[in-house]
């Protein structure tokens, strides 16, 4: 079953983001402070090494069909226009991996241009592995400008850090960044799988039909949250990631098996052969509720 199209109006955050995207950022809508930015790697002229493939055949096969799910949730979302400055979060996992890997190769096969530039939130202050010894020659690779941002914790901040926390200062230094590099684009790697297990997650927790916005606009439109995944399934994006052997880590959260999410995971699993209906059908109410909640 494919998942259904739907069309969403344009939303406005104001201070805090909503809940369903997962951390917010204390902001003024109006404006974000000004910072320095993280160093910035530049790329080179006239390198192109995703025309490279290392499985040609299979990697041309997979990004093609992939790419006609991202160009869909853009085009219909209004993602990336001419000209933007995309901020692409790459926490290091296949997900974010992916994401970057089809924005750039979507970047020969479009009309619009638009730039491109890889954010890594380091997250070894936290505890967890450092991964920009993997990252990098990726980046580099891949032929993007990209930052390493080291994660700021405060006094209050205790390790192990919870979900809430954790999310709420990746996302409050990926804003940030993203605006002191000048991008007016933020773009996550949430997919279609994300969105159905939060439309159920809010269901069963929160007592309301919501899921992840394709778009959201913060900080009176300086910049945009966008979900260039939205239509990709998560088996897709682990098929991609194999042929093109991502260096994508395989480090998991703490309380990734003891969290909410992971008990929706885990109940959807069990529907079985039923799954993927249930999880299309999710994803479908959530994004009519969404709609009605902005008219």
């Amino acid at each position: 079953m494919p998942w259904p199209r739907m069309r969403v109006r344009e939303e406005k955050a104001t201070g805090r983001s909503s809940r369903s995207g997962g951390g917010g950022v204390e902001q003024d809508e109006s404006a974000l402070p000004d910072m320095n930015p993280a160093p910035l790697t530049t790329v080179r002229d006239g390198v192109d090494p995703i025309s490279q493939p290392c499985a040609p055949r299979e990697l041309d096969r997979l990004t093609f069909f992939a790419l006609k799910s991202v160009n869909r949730a853009i085009y219909e979302f209004e993602m990336i226009r001419d000209g933007d400055r995309v901020a692409v979060a790459v926490s290091g996992g296949k997900d974010s991996c992916a994401l970057l890997y089809l924005l750039r190769a979507r970047q020969s096969r479009v009309a619009e241009r638009y730039q491109l530039v890889a954010l890594h939130v380091q997250m070894h202050p936290a505890g967890l592995p450092d991964l920009r010894p993997v990252l990098e020659p990726w980046f580099v690779r891949l032929d993007v400008e990209y930052a390493f941002v080291p994660l700021e914790l405060n006094a209050r901040d205790r390790l192990p850090l919870s979900c809430q926390r954790c999310a709420w200062n990746r996302r409050k230094a990926l804003f940030l960044q993203a605006h002191a590099l000048g991008c007016n684009k933020l773009a996550l790697a949430h997919h279609a799988d994300d969105a159905a297990e939060t439309a159920l997650l809010n269901l069963l927790f929160a007592g309301r039909l919501q899921t992840l916005s394709p778009r959201l606009d913060f900080f009176a439109g300086t910049i945009t949250l966008i979900r260039p995944l939205i239509y990709l399934e998560e088996s897709r994006l682990s098929r991609l990631a194999r042929a093109l052997r991502f260096p994508y880590s395989d480090f998991t959260c703490p309380n990734a098996d003891t969290s909410r999410r992971a008990w929706i995971r885990r109940w959807l699993a069990d529907a079985g052969c039923n799954r993927r209906q249930i999880r299309a059908n999710l994803w479908r109410a959530a994004m009519r509720s969404a709609h009605r909640s902005v008219e």
